[in-house]
């Protein structure tokens, strides 16, 4: 029970670093980007290229994916996203639902449909017990980053002057313009690192998820359930939905096997109808 606990616990830190970009994205830009799991998958594939046909180390590719996608993700909000701001929802999810299905196709084309492997480093692989749990090395390991991706997320957004920034640009960009804000340059800076986060969680979750052309279909509805089940205006919600629902989706396949995918769906409908705005809005949220 304690290794499924812990097993899940890795899992939602997972799902966490794969949606907080996304989280950060629709919830204090007010865009739907359903092309979030694209730059995941853009990080994901960085990583194997880099360490199969350049050598670079794991610890050298991570940061590596993360600027690899920031970087895609810096140049597409400039030439296309910053053009459907502030359109219709249905504009946005059109427009982004037809750039993951682009990002498919061009990675089926140059890569293959194959799925790819990461080679972890030796430390990194095997299991350990302690105190009856069955510790993986690697999932204590993407426990440990996603454990310092929370506390800095958290910091940036709530103590730091840029984090002020983004909320005045969000709420009031003309009042925020007039104070001297460049809303470009905060909306570019957010996006490019939304994007970052989500190659970053595609490169950790290449060996425990698998990586394939469809990687972006495929755990698509898990970043708009821990979107949706957690809420949009705090990560403290996102965590703990991803927390939630990793734990279920782990236990749930374990003891009912046969239901498969069907208990994340089901914590998703009895939370929304418990909590129809996510589990954490501020006063004054949507």
């Amino acid at each position: 029970m304690l290794t499924i606990l812990f097993d899940g616990i890795a899992y939602g830190m997972l799902l966490f670093v794969l949606a907080s970009g996304l989280a950060i994205t629709l919830g204090l830009m007010n865009f739907v980007n359903l092309a979030h799991g694209a730059f995941a998958m853009v990080g994901g594939y960085a990583t194997v290229l880099a360490m199969s046909r350049l050598g670079v180390p794991f610890f050298c590719a991570l940061p590596l994916a993360f600027v690899a996608s920031a970087v895609l993700g810096g140049i597409l909000e400039r030439t296309l996203y910053k053009r459907v701001y502030g359109q219709s929802e249905l504009n946005q999810v059109l427009f982004t639902i037809g750039l993951t299905f682009m990002a498919i196709a061009t990675v089926d084309y140059f890569m293959g449909s194959t799925q790819q492997f990461l080679n972890l480093p030796q430390w990194l692989q095997g299991r350990t017990v302690f105190a009856g749990i069955g510790i993986g090395y690697y999932r204590l390991f993407v426990i440990l980053v996603c454990v310092v991706l929370v506390i800095a997320l958290q910091l940036i957004l709530t103590r730091t002057r840029f984090g002020s920034q983004l909320r005045a640009a969000v709420d009031d960009p003309r009042a925020a313009s007039g104070l001297g804000i460049n809303i470009n340059v905060v909306f570019l800076t957010t996006f490019a690192f939304g994007s970052g986060l989500a190659g970053l969680g595609g490169a950790l979750g290449a060996n425990m998820l698998g990586l394939d052309p469809i990687f972006p279909l495929k755990f698509m509805i898990y970043f708009l359930v821990v979107v949706a089940v957690g809420g949009t205006t705090s990560l403290t919600g996102p965590l703990l939905a991803s927390l939630l629902l990793g734990i279920a989706d782990v236990a749930g396949k374990y003891y009912i096997p046969d239901l498969g995918a069907f208990i994340i769906y089901g914590v998703m409908i009895i939370t929304l109808m418990w909590r129809p705005q996510g589990l954490f809005v501020r006063a004054g949220g949507k």
